[in-house]
């Protein structure tokens, strides 16, 4: 944990800094979502498209009415079943929110943190805090703090250490402002918990769904190739593909494979989401030339972790 108090954090992010702080999900590159001048800089930070939406978390769903115009029962009932926690609400933004924010979108994606640093920092410094995932735009997020001062270094002004993140992947997010729940990213918090809380079933994203962060259709690379290998044709690829390759595979290493790294992961989902940025991480710096990811089972629970490694393969 971090030895440096949380009222020099706020501190910092009332002048117009930026803090890096833990969440459930993963670090947040925080910036005072009041202030323009401030998120602007970690637009530039991170080398964020302007047009691209930032999440604005919250210590308590007491403070939507500031950031949206309209809250629908189903949001209430959404923050109560499930905040703080890893889901995002999308819903149409308050007078007051601007363009800086959204990417011109007239939606604002708001969330409560379930993690005991993000949460007092939110507490303490009284407002809502914009933060992206604190790395560099479009690859692996952060999980430890020391993934955030690999990939950002001194261009943040603070970095507040929490130890790994419990989820490891970001929240869910639904989008709330066109009526009928529509599912934008899928997180920890999956479809049928949502649908049983609102008794309706979610939409699928559609071409008119406001954009919403990590929806791009590359996002969460590394540096190196990722190649997403169905199961059945894994064996095959094995024999064939150059040895100077990373392997993340739910198999163990057989004894004959001269991979330069294989990662055996967990076959639960939710150990394998919350170690997934990390191995990725550990693959992409072995000296490998590319990343091989067997692809994994096709059930509702593994649908986050498909969705991250389908964006990741397409860059």
């Amino acid at each position: 944990m971090t030895r440096i108090p949380l009222h020099e954090a706020v501190a910092i992010l009332k002048r117009g800094g930026l803090v890096a702080f833990p969440t459930e999900t993963v670090y947040g590159l925080g910036a005072d979502a009041s202030n323009p001048a401030a998120v602007a800089r970690l637009y530039k930070v991170k080398g964020r498209p302007k047009g691209h939406p930032v999440i604005v978390h919250l210590a308590d769903a007491g403070q939507l009415v500031r950031w949206a115009r309209e809250i629908p029962e189903s949001a209430t009932q959404l923050a109560a079943r499930f905040w703080p926690g890893p889901l995002t609400l999308l819903l149409k933004r308050a007078p007051a929110v601007g363009d800086y924010l959204t990417g011109g979108e007239d939606t604002i994606g708001l969330r409560v943190p379930n993690h005991s640093i993000a949460l007092e920092l939110l507490r303490q410094f009284g407002a809502g805090i914009a933060a992206p995932s604190a790395n560099k735009f479009g690859r692996i997020s952060p999980t430890t703090a020391e993934h955030v001062r690999n990939d950002l270094g001194d261009e943040v002004d603070l970095i507040l250490d929490g130890g790994p993140c419990e989820i490891g992947i970001e929240s869910t997010i639904v989008d709330l402002s066109r009526g009928r729940p529509v599912l934008l990213r899928p997180g920890r918090i999956g479809a049928e918990e949502i649908e049983a809380t609102l008794r309706v079933e979610t939409g699928p994203r559609d071409r008119n769904a406001p954009r919403a962060p990590g929806t791009l259709e590359s996002h969460y690379a590394p540096r190196h190739p990722l190649r997403l290998i169905p199961s059945v044709q894994w064996d095959e690829v094995l024999r064939t593909a150059p040895l100077a390759r990373g392997v993340l595979s739910l198999r163990p290493r057989p004894a004959s494979d001269a991979s330069a790294m294989w990662v055996e992961a967990p076959s639960d989902p939710v150990r394998y989401a919350r170690g997934l940025y990390a191995n990725l991480r550990t693959l992409d710096e072995s000296g490998c030339d590319e990343i091989l990811v067997e692809e994994p089972p096709a059930g509702a629970e593994w649908a986050a972790v498909r969705d991250r490694l389908a964006r990741a393969c397409s860059a």
